[in-house]
């Protein structure tokens, strides 16, 4: 292969077309060879039965059948990162080793490393941005601060916004430029050690071209976005989250929709896009909030952590039934309505007075769009413990929450079905009726008490 030769390495950007740190390994090399790494660090502790990595190794199958069609194939390794890297770099004589840029702790010292043993044997790696409109120290305060309030940090993004930064990379058109390779294997998901998931019966499809019909799909009624995205039993939210999450869509395309088209609903919609880069920011400056909370001073807070309430909230036993409704969404589908990721986040943290650390640690467990960022700034939204989050004093009743959102009990009989003989008034709280069903327990606690508890224990801070 020739000296001017580089390497494209597929992380969070499974797609072809809109692509960042390919275009720029193809407008820069004569020839791009593009590879994946399964790493063991993090499929090992993973379930057999992790709905992630099939939808991952669904996308990788993708990518290879459309570089296979350009004369080219997707070279996959099982292997630490470094090593694997070092070792194609050698094989295929390579100056360079180009990746979309990462935001997570673990990510960084993954790359530092990579970096490091590239430089040892003459290359290097260099990293695009490509997962975020704005990144890092792009957007800081007149003090040279990052921003830890998300009303200015959504100002100062706007005001940087225009239509160039949504414009997409022509990474498609340079695919001619791609290294001719022999077909090489793509390892099966049971010699990865995981079960052959079937997701397309959970309205998950992991291709580029599934991505962009789900984005076609959401413009039609993104109109409606900003009335209908609080009830979770309407096709009210884009669903787009797993696609942003491992890059089969890309974040510009994204933003160009709810850029160019006006009303209310792209508005809404554009704010939870600015609420998903300002929490990759945060992650970047202040990286000990994946670990602790982000407020010093909620950081010893004594929570009782009672295992048994905290095993009845992850299988939906509370006796709440939008709580109990919304944990088996997550369990049976791996997704769980905005709406109630906020409700059961806060009962977790606020009823059952648990450590918001756990329920963080159960979503990541489950979550098909689980992102760190997001996740932690949400879990830390709602548990109080994070910048710019619900003050400690707010608490959400999961009664009223079910009223307001879910009026007709819809949601909650299709994944509660042992209530749907209850009436629409009495389903938010069957207990009241003193007609409980025999197989649905009773409340796990009384909410006016627990709301005294938690006021009590947050007082408790330094």
């Amino acid at each position: 292969m020739a000296s001017n030769s580089a390497i494209f390495w597929f992380r969070r950007d499974l797609r072809l077309t809109d692509n960042a740190a390919l275009f720029t390994a193809l407008n820069h090399h004569e020839r791009v060879v593009c590879v994946f790494i399964f790493d063991p660090t993090i499929l090992t502790p993973l379930p057999r039965d992790d709905r992630r990595v099939a939808f991952i190794w669904r996308s990788l199958s993708s990518l290879k059948r459309r570089l296979r069609a350009h004369g080219s194939d997707l070279v996959v390794a099982v292997d630490h990162p470094a090593a694997a890297i070092c070792r194609l770099a050698r094989t295929f004589g390579v100056s360079a080793v180009y990746a979309a840029e990462d935001y997570e702790p673990d990510a960084r010292t993954r790359d530092a490393a990579v970096d490091e043993a590239l430089s040892a044997q003459g290359s290097r790696l260099e990293l695009i941005q490509d997962h975020v409109l704005f990144a890092r120290d792009q957007l800081l305060t007149r003090t040279g601060r990052p921003y830890t309030v998300f009303t200015p940090y959504k100002r100062a993004w706007l005001a940087q916004l225009s239509p160039e930064a949504w414009q997409p990379w022509q990474s498609h058109a340079l695919l001619h430029k791609l290294c001719p390779l022999k077909e090489h294997p793509l390892p099966t998901l049971p010699e990865l050690g995981f079960a052959n998931t079937d997701l397309e019966p959970l309205g998950w499809f992991a291709e580029e071209d599934d991505a962009q019909h789900a984005l076609a799909v959401f413009a039609t009624r993104i109109d409606q976005y900003h009335q209908q995205r609080d009830f979770p039993a309407l096709n009210g939210t884009s669903r787009l989250s797993p696609h942003l999450r491992f890059g089969t869509l890309s974040i510009r395309a994204a933003i160009a929709l709810a850029s160019e088209t006006s009303g209310p609903g792209a508005s809404a919609w554009l704010n939870e896009l600015i609420w998903r880069e300002f929490y990759q920011q945060l992650l970047w400056h202040f990286p000990h909030a994946a670990e602790t909370s982000f407020r010093s001073a909620y950081r010893q807070l004594p929570f009782p952590n009672r295992q048994d309430w905290f095993d009845a909230w992850r299988e939906g036993r509370t006796g709440y039934p939008l709580v109990d409704a919304a944990m088996r969404q997550l369990r049976q589908t791996g997704w769980m309505h905005n709406r109630l990721r906020m409700v059961t986040a806060s009962f977790l943290v606020k009823d059952l007075l648990i450590d918001w650390r756990w329920g963080e640690r159960h979503f990541a467990r489950w979550l098909m769009d689980f992102d760190l960022a997001a996740n932690n700034g949400g879990w830390q939204w709602a548990a109080s413990t994070g910048c710019d989050a619900q003050p400690w004093f707010r608490i959400f009743n999961p009664v009223t929450q079910s009223k307001r959102f879910d009026p007709d009990g819809q949601f909650i009989r299709q994944f509660v079905p042992e209530l749907a003989p209850c009436s629409n008034k009495d389903i938010h709280a069957p207990w009241l009726s003193h007609r409980l069903p025999g197989h649905y327990p009773p409340p796990l606690v009384d909410h006016a008490r627990q709301r005294e508890e938690a006021l009590t224990l947050f007082q408790q801070r330094p």
